[in-house]
This record gives structure tokens, sequence and C-alpha cells, in this order.
């Protein structure tokens, strides 16, 4: 058939391998997608796409697994400037005696900046196209992303106390609410509520944060049962779980994203997955700072939403999110104690449709589906550890890594081309950062 009676798309890939992620456990060999704009029009065999479109770009990855997007769903992109910084301390000691002062001492526009470009470098690199972030500044996490065209949910710091960002729980609020109003119904750009965590946000600012999350359509996301620790120091001061506050304060709701969530009783999973509520499970974060074990598979059980979430690079070390599916896989059947637990596909599902959902972004991203944004990365398989190659999916959670993606698409717009950024200069880039680790190392050893 003439190319003239074909009908003409903006680009094709064709795949060996296709994991659309939704319908569930479906492997598609050999198959192509087609986008149009910013979005998919088709899924179907490689042979009948080349019959019923045609385009000026076609993408041959014979040799390769095409996967949703990858969804980071909690970090703090600026601190990849922290990276390895303090490594091998206790949480409340990274924190009290590490983290603050750093962050007292160096971060501003110019650093948050810079932090979140190196953070969307790495992001890129490792097959993300959408992340959410919780981190002062916001609006210059946001032109980062842009300038990177990759996806991002902004869940603007609320705290009682005083930053560099805002002065009290108010301005926090309304510089959340302005960000907000900056971007509504931007194509990139989404925004959310970040109150820290309920130990560092009182009652009152927690329900006018949650009245406005309701005015104007968005997600909470917060720090909720990290740790142990944070849980008797809550049942000390007022005799209830941080949980059961919440659920006083009517926040329990779809609203809710909970980071972590560690320490959960059987009767707090239930209360979440009857409201609605959202778990980001952070592993690799979680065991480097010996917070304690999500336990995915009894949440799952419960018909909770779980996603996941590399956490910052200050307690990671790094935003990888293949690495962190193959974690989450791992220790979920290690804290079941059943090695059928967590297996490949709901991993999978984790990163992509699970966070979509948790995000509020789920009908426009987190799958391969017509009509969705053209989010898409692709892994090649071609390398050593993937041979032999029995089921793609297993393979991509169990043996796969970071270094194997190789192209990119957010949106459509392609942001990594056999492994090469494009939108990004990684000389100018390493060049500002060496100069951050220069001011920050010097300082450290004062």
């Amino acid at each position: 058939m003439s190319s003239e009676n074909r009908e003409k798309v903006d680009f094709l890939i064709h795949a060996k391998w296709i994991i659309p992620v939704v319908p569930r456990n479906l492997q598609l060999e050999d198959h192509s997608v087609a986008v149009c704009g910013r979005k998919i029009v088709e899924i179907c065999p490689t042979s009948e796409a080349k019959v019923r479109f045609h385009s000026d770009q076609e993408v041959e990855l014979g040799e390769h697994i095409v996967i949703p997007g990858l969804i980071n769903a909690h970090g703090h992109a600026p601190m990849t400037l922290f990276r390895g910084i303090a490594d091998d301390i206790p949480l409340k000691q990274w924190l009290e005696e590490k983290i603050w002062p750093l962050e007292g001492e160096f971060v501003d526009e110019k650093f948050v900046r810079q932090g979140a470009e190196l953070a969307i470098a790495e992001m890129i690199r490792s097959g993300t196209s959408c992340f959410a972030d919780m981190y002062f500044f916001p609006d210059e996490v946001a032109k980062a992303a842009l300038d990177a065209k990759i996806r991002v949910q902004l869940a603007s710091p609320v705290l009682d106390f005083p930053t560099i960002w805002a002065q009290d729980a108010d301005e926090y609020i309304a510089k959340a609410t302005q960000l907000h109003d900056d971007y509504r119904n931007h194509d990139l750009i989404r925004t959310a509520f970040g109150p820290h965590a309920p130990y560092t946000v009182s009652d009152q600012p927690l329900q006018k944060l949650y009245t406005l999350a309701e005015e104007l359509d968005l997600q909470i996301h917060m720090h909720v049962h990290e740790t142990a620790q944070e849980v008797e120091d809550a049942v000390s001061a007022d005799g209830r779980r941080p949980l059961q506050r919440l659920a006083d304060l009517g926040m329990i709701s779809p609203r809710l994203i909970c980071v972590h969530a560690t320490e959960l009783l059987e009767s707090e999973m239930k209360l979440l997955a009857d409201n609605g509520a959202h778990v980001i499970h952070c592993p690799e974060s979680n065991m480097k700072l010996a917070s304690g074990f999500c336990d995915v598979d009894k949440l799952a059980a419960y018909g909770v939403n779980t996603g996941l979430g590399t956490d910052g690079c200050a307690s990671n070390n790094d935003l990888d999110m293949i690495s962190e599916i193959r974690s989450a896989a791992l220790l979920g059947k290690a804290v079941a104690q059943d090695a059928s637990a967590v297996p490949a596909s709901q991993a999978l599902e984790m990163a992509t449709i699970n966070n979509a959902r948790a995000l509020g972004m789920d009908d426009e991203i987190g799958s391969l589906e017509i009509g969705k944004q053209a989010d898409i990365a692709a892994i090649n398989i071609k390398a050593i550890n993937n041979i032999p190659l029995y089921n793609p999916v297993s393979q991509l959670v169990y043996s796969s890594q970071s270094s194997q993606v190789s192209h990119l698409w957010c949106g459509g717009h392609l942001l990594l081309e056999q492994g090469e950024l494009t939108t990004i200069d990684m000389t100018l880039l390493r060049s500002k950062c060496q100069a951050w680790q220069n001011k920050i190392a010097m300082q450290s050893t004062m």
C-alpha cells in the first residue's frame, strides 16, 4: 500500500516486546506503538502497523522491551547535590546533625535549580518520565522540569517552623496555592500539597490545606509512619498514632499519599483501603536508614494502592527506578517470608500504573493505552545479563539495569536517544555540579 493510502502519524515504535501494564500480565511480541501529537493512537502487530501507518520517523527496537515511562512517586530532587555526604548514620542523626544544617547553609534558588537538573538527568537516563517532588523552591524545580521536558507533580512543602522557603504554615500554604495558580492546567506541571509529616505540622494548618485540596482538587503528599520512633513519640504526646490523628482530622481519603508507611497495623491498612488512600514505598531509602519495612504484600491483600519512589539522593543514594523495582520485589518477599509475594508484574505496576493512580494521573499516564500520553521507555535486552529470555517482565525486573535504557519519550517528545540525553547539556551540568561539590566539601570539613 502506498504512503498516500496509509494514515500519517508522527512516529512509530517497532519493538520485540511491548508490556503495556494495562491490561495486567499482557506481553505483546513483535508489536508497534503509533504516536500522533502527544498521544498513543494505536498499539498493534508490527506487520499490521507497517500496512496501516506511515511516518517520517520509524524507530526500530527489535531487541528491546518497551514499557510505560516509569514514575518516581516520591523524592527530593535538589538533594542530589548532597549525594553521599551523610551516609551510614541513623535517621534522626542524619536529619538533625547533617541534612538540616547543610540545607540551612546551602539551599537557595540556585541550589534547587541545579540539583533538580542533576536529578532529572539521572531519572531520564534510567527511564523515568514523571516524578513527584517535595522540596523548597518548587518553582525552580518546575523550571528545570520544563527545560528538560519531563513531567512532574510538585508537592510544595508545609511545616510549622521557618525555613528559607517560608516563615510559618500560612506562608507555606499561600506559596503552594500560588504555585498551583501559576501552573493550572499545564501539560507537564501538576501541583500538590506536601505537609512534611504529622510531627512537623499541627492540626490547624492540616485542616486548612485539606479544605484547599478539596477546593482545588489536589493530592496531599506526606511522610507518614516512617519509623517506629515517630509512632511512639506521637502516642506519648497525645495518645494517638499519627494515622489516627489524621483520621480524626478527616484527612484519610483518595487525596492522601502516605510515604514510607513502614509501621502499619492491619487495622490501619484497612483504614487506608476503606478510604482509598495511597502508600508510596521507598525500599532502598528505608533499608539504608534502617527505618523499617513496608509490608507491600499485606497492603495489596487489603486493596491499598501501593506505589514506589526512590526518596532523595541524600538517603538512597540514586534515583534509579529499575533498581527500586527489583528491591521492592525482593524485599517484599523477605518481609512476607513468601517467595510468591510481590511478583515481577506487581513490582512493575507499582512503578507505573499504581504511581499514576496515587498522583491522580492514571487517566493520562502509567500504562500504554490508546488515548494516553506517549510516555514510553525502551530497554535494550541484547546485553549478556538478559540471555536467555523466557519471560520479558521477569527479565526486566530481576535482570535488567538502568544502563540498558536506550530511549525515553514524555508526551511524545524524545528525551533520551540511544542512551544520550537530548534536552540536557551534560558537559555544562557536570561543571555546575563540580562547583557545588567543591563548595559543600570545603564547608563540611571546616
